[in-house]
């Protein structure tokens, strides 16, 4: 049978703006080409010849309403913002991929604003004050909904209706740990891709391999 793979959205375009030195401003359809080259390298790991049954890619719709800025006041609208306009087009790449199907769950807007994490630990220690606060320190609080979910339910499914006798999963966290555990009971060959990312050594014990295909950098063209 042939290998299923799985792909975080969020996982993998944080992690590829980390690794590729440009990747923040990389155009998406070179960043769909990346994706789709690091994933089928999978395929033919170490000599290891595999067939694809296809490559789910998760992740969520950008925002798409009208705020104002927590300071200025200043109307925004997220629907015209870089990283909604990349995330729409990127998405429309994907969808010309032969064997990707997308998988889109939905953000959960929890209608505010929030202070960055390290803009908190400035202001607590008394490196900044509350009149020198900007609107760039602050981030709209939304949350994926619905990823997660889909993810397991697809590892379940391909293990029940054995579509698959192999699972890559390029994330990076543990809340894939009980379709896991599923999968693995079924007979799935289940590994993770971290993209470099360490992980928690306690989370070998419930998965089959552990291995990235992409370059640990990806240098500056010159």
């Amino acid at each position: 049978m042939p290998t299923a793979i799985l792909i975080d959205g969020s996982f993998f375009l944080k992690r590829y703006r980390r690794l590729v030195e440009l990747g923040s401003q990389d155009a998406p359809a070179t960043v769909a080409e990346q994706l789709m080259s690091w994933a089928l390298a999978h395929l033919n790991y170490h000599g290891d010849k595999r067939n694809l049954y296809r490559i789910f890619f998760y992740d969520a719709p950008p925002l798409q309403k009208r705020v104002h800025r927590p300071i200025s006041q200043k109307s925004l609208d997220f629907s015209k913002t870089p990283e909604a306009l990349f995330r729409l087009t990127l998405f429309d790449e994907l969808r010309k991929r032969r064997k990707l199907a997308l998988r889109l769950g939905e953000l959960a807007d929890h209608g505010g604003w929030m202070l960055k994490q390290d803009i908190q630990k400035q202001l607590l220690h008394g490196e900044i004050s509350r009149d020198q606060l900007l609107d760039e320190h602050f981030s709209y609080h939304v949350t994926q909904k619905g990823v997660d979910m889909r993810i397991g339910l697809d590892i379940a499914a391909l293990a029940y209706k054995q579509q698959a006798d192999q699972i890559i999963l390029i994330a990076g966290d543990s809340d894939f740990v009980p379709a896991a555990k599923l999968a693995r009971r079924e007979g799935i060959d289940f590994i993770l891709d971290p993209m470099w990312q360490p992980i928690p050594a306690a989370l070998h014990e419930h998965i089959d391999g552990l291995r990235s295909t992409c370059p640990k950098r990806v240098p500056r063209p010159s």
